[in-house]
């Protein structure tokens, strides 16, 4: 049987292409989603072996809907396909459990590779991530935590996107008094105290896009 994959990205031509690619190569392609939040949803729906997906998606960013898809679908091997390179990205892809780490601008000769490796239990990275990166995750080198708490990462996103608290509330499933209550704690933790400055930290964590 081909190994099932899913797409998570918020482009609808970069599936396209993806999904092209994978499915010349024998692979099955049995769901494509643009936000992390459906990730989750059809991952528990589907269990497919391989999630591809992108970091920065709108609701829910791709490393922390990672983190919430090894609860629902355990056997799922999450590989990134994303454009940023840098150290705190992929140090943070390896603390949530991704198992490969490819760049768009060498998808086409990397993504392949990575799917086969993952699926043999290995882990794989794009030639060109920095070497210290990984050696600094192998000797568990201490690296600065994120702050926040995946509820918090949340709620700072959706404030980047431009949501309302009440938006956010909705969202999320939760009440507006939580919502607030969230907002306001993370605001303490970051020592931001205006949403502009907020936003510019989203931006800042990747978490939303300039």
């Amino acid at each position: 049987m081909p190994t099932r994959i899913i797409l998570a990205d918020d482009h609808v031509l970069v599936r396209q292409g993806v999904k092209s690619l994978l499915e010349r190569e024998g692979f099955q392609v049995v769901a494509e989603v643009s936000d992390g939040q459906d990730l989750i949803k059809m991952g528990a729906k589907l269990t497919p072996e391989v999630a591809v997906v992108d970091i920065s998606m709108p609701v829910l960013n791709g490393l922390d809907a990672v983190r919430e898809l090894h609860k629902v679908s355990p056997k799922t091997r999450p590989i990134l396909l994303t454009r940023h390179d840098e150290d705190q990205y992929v140090t943070e892809a390896l603390r949530a459990g991704v198992k490969g780490y490819v760049l768009k601008h060498q998808a086409s000769n990397d993504l392949v590779h990575a799917i086969h490796q993952v699926c043999r239990g290995g882990i794989y990275l794009s030639p060109s991530i920095s070497r210290a990166v990984v050696d600094a995750y192998l000797s568990k080198t201490e690296i600065s935590a994120d702050p926040l708490s995946a509820r918090e990462r949340q709620v700072v996103q959706l404030i980047g996107e431009g949501k309302s608290t009440r938006e956010v509330a909705t969202l999320l499933g939760i009440s507006v008094k939580t919502a607030e209550s969230h907002r306001n704690r993370l605001m303490q933790k970051l020592d931001i105290h205006e949403t502009a400055s907020l936003v510019r930290y989203a931006i800042r964590r990747g978490l939303v896009q300039p």
